[in-house]
């Protein structure tokens, strides 16, 4: 079997279009799902139990249901209450909800990493919750969360490849189309390897550098 360097070369430009959507997605849904992570941290900070329960519940749910399932139940299943979404709206509201489950148990591990003495010395001058968890608590438990955070940044952006299932037009939506038309199958998958290397090794690394940059510069490093 002959390899088509020609049809590769031509399918190159689509490619670049999923490229961006997949960036676009991805950086959306890391924006979002860090947010709903620090909401979530910022109320168990006020120790309610029901409220505990609720957040608890909530990323347990979402860290136990298969992302797949997510997409379908809003994609299909939301027009019959009578609310359709488009499949990027739908693949960021799901993904958000997956990865805020995800980032949550991230921080929640860095905030409970905190030492007590901290804490009681915050309280000691007179710090309120809310000051000590954005002056004390939040900022060190940054640090100590860091490999989580970056690690669940790189998982949710793989994860972008699960919303070719709606007809969003990334990496493997693209993939697929290129081999239901033309039947290239192995053309097609030597793309999409490239592409998957050339997105995610490169941010791996830089990531992993300014994880080292970030946490010996507390030390003055």
């Amino acid at each position: 079997m002959t390899f088509d360097w020609a049809f590769v070369v031509a399918t190159l430009p689509a490619f670049g279009k999923s490229v961006w959507v997949t960036l676009q997605l991805g950086a959306i849904v890391i924006v979002t799902a860090l947010a709903v992570a620090l909401i979530n941290v910022a109320l168990l900070g006020l120790h309610k139990p029901w409220l505990n329960g609720v957040i608890r519940g909530y990323v347990e749910l979402a860290r136990n249901t298969p992302l797949l399932i997510q997409l379908f139940f809003l994609y299909f299943g939301l027009p019959a209450l009578g609310l359709s979404l488009s499949g990027f709206t739908t693949a960021v509201i799901a993904m958000t909800f997956l990865g805020g489950g995800y980032l949550t148990e991230a921080l929640r591990a860095g905030v409970q990493a905190v030492p007590p003495s901290q804490l009681e010395a915050g309280q000691a001058i007179g710090l309120s919750r809310w000051q000590l968890l954005r002056h004390v608590q939040l900022p060190q438990a940054w640090l100590a969360s860091l490999p989580a955070l970056f690690a669940n940044f790189i998982f949710l952006l793989k994860e972008t490849t699960v919303a070719s299932a709606v007809a969003v037009p990334e990496l493997l939506y693209t993939t697929k189309n290129y081999i239901a038309l033309y039947y290239k199958t192995y053309e097609m998958l030597a793309v999409l390897t490239l592409m998957c290397v050339l997105i995610f090794l490169p941010l791996s690394l830089a990531l992993r550098a300014l994880e080292r940059r970030l946490q010996h510069g507390q030390f003055g490093h």
